[in-house]
């Protein structure tokens, strides 16, 4: 390989782009990535404006459909990436792979045989590997052994805050190579926890603290703008280490990222949320580490680490907004930028305007230094030692940020019911926040 050639990866299922954000850092030119909702697909073309999204089902699109739509081209495919959802789980004497609810881990499979790219990553929950679910799990393994996928065994769930995420987050990675490959390794862990007593992790550096990660962020009910607008001129306070790695000015050794080019005096997604005076109140009483009793909203500890930032349903699955944590210190649900930092996207890295898309975008999304630990196995055993690029992505559409379904839907020509709108149901718990 040309050593000023990227290693080249695909992302399936590809959301806002924390994979494909991780796998850049770590070196690779994500060149195509797949996303069937297309608000999802205006905020992957934002932030990746040099490279290709497909707004598409993956049950839809072919290998060949993947390769002629982008830059990929007859060029090999050293990896291909993504999280198919798991529903449908076994029943007796019936394949999990049978159920049509599955049919996305399938094409997951087959998209991968018709790539033939030299590795593949699937990233799931971490109950895939429990219970019953573990059946599932071994008729995945098996399907890929027949279509000529080796897959690293023992399997392993990998925690984001072991690779500096200030987040606990679990999430089961299968790492698999075409037959004769030599496999990677699973990331060995970076970072210590707070509170983690594992003796193995006691020398390395602490993983960063809920308060490391959002310290330098604005206070957001100090500018009445913020119940209209996401975004506001700021100049930082003081940061953090990883603060001042999310604000983009560290000049991190290891990411391999391309530069973009934006407005750093320009911060979004720090729309307020209007709370009740009495939720405010109830808020302020609860314990950090806490949830409240009400809402049952996770308050967040200064000195700890996030829970597991999730996303809200879609209306046919429910329509509810996942319960947003508290902040640590102020009385109110933390903004889209907050939940930004505690999942490690760069503040340059921009979301769609709402917060019921924001959050959902990011609950969605793979950790980008998680992906970027993963794939930085990947470039280590391709043999190749991965280049910095000096050519600049330029953000200049924001108006991809703003678009409604039925307008996204008609930027991609797709139906604008491939995911359904939001129901105006209030979210379970019903509770005065």
């Amino acid at each position: 390989m040309n050593p000023q050639t990227r290693p080249i990866a695909v992302d399936l299922f590809a959301g806002a782009g924390g994979m494909t954000l991780g796998f850049e850092q770590a070196g690779f030119d994500v060149l195509a990535a797949l996303e069937i909702d297309p608000i999802h697909c205006a905020t992957h073309e934002y932030n990746f404006p040099k490279w290709k999204v497909l707004c598409k089902s993956v049950v839809e699109v072919t290998g060949e459909e993947i390769r002629n739509q982008s830059e990929i081209g007859d060029r090999e495919i050293d990896v291909v990436c993504g999280g198919p959802p798991c529903q449908g789980f076994s029943l007796m004497g019936k394949r999990a792979l049978d159920d049509p609810r599955n049919s996305l881990v399938f094409h997951f499979i087959r998209i991968v045989t018709e790539l033939q790219p030299k590795y593949f990553i699937m990233e799931n929950v971490r109950g895939l590997t429990q219970g019953q679910h573990k059946q599932f799990l071994e008729e995945i393994i098996a399907q890929f052994h027949d279509s000529g996928y080796e897959v690293l065994n023992p399997y392993q769930v990998l925690n984001s805050a072991h690779y500096g995420v200030p987040q606990n987050r679990e999430r089961l990675f299968l790492i698999g190579c075409r037959e004769g490959l030599s496999f990677p390794e699973y990331p060995t862990p970076i970072t210590n926890p707070p509170g983690c007593k594992l003796s193995h992790l006691s020398e390395l550096p602490s993983t960063p603290t809920v308060w490391e990660a959002i310290q330098d962020l604005p206070r957001v009910e100090e500018y009445a703008k913020l119940r209209d607008r996401d975004w506001l001129t700021y100049k930082y306070k003081p940061a953090s280490e990883y603060g001042t790695q999310m604000q983009g000015i560290s000049g991190e050794s290891h990411n391999y990222a391309y530069p973009r080019k934006w407005d750093s005096r320009i911060l979004t997604g720090n729309h307020r949320t209007q709370h009740s005076q009495g939720a405010i109140a109830r808020f302020k009483a609860t314990l950090p580490g806490k949830s409240e009793p009400v809402s049952r909203f996770h308050k967040l500890d200064s000195n700890g680490l996030c829970n597991t930032l999730r996303a809200g349903t879609p209306s046919n699955r429910g329509a509810y907004t996942s319960p947003r944590p508290i902040h640590p210190v102020e009385p109110r649900c933390i903004t889209v930028r907050e939940a930004a930092r505690l999942h490690s996207y760069p503040d340059w890295f921009r979301f769609h305007v709402t917060k019921w898309h924001g959050f959902r975008q990011i609950g969605n999304s793979v950790p980008p230094l998680l992906a970027e630990a993963v794939a930085a196995e990947i470039i280590r055993v391709l043999g190749i030692a991965p280049i910095s690029p000096s050519v600049l992505m330029l953000l200049e559409n924001p108006e991809l940020l703003k678009l409604t379904m039925s307008a996204a839907a008609a930027q991609y020509q797709v139906d604008p019911h491939t995911i359904e709108p939001r129901s105006r149901r209030p979210a379970k718990p019903q509770a005065s926040v």
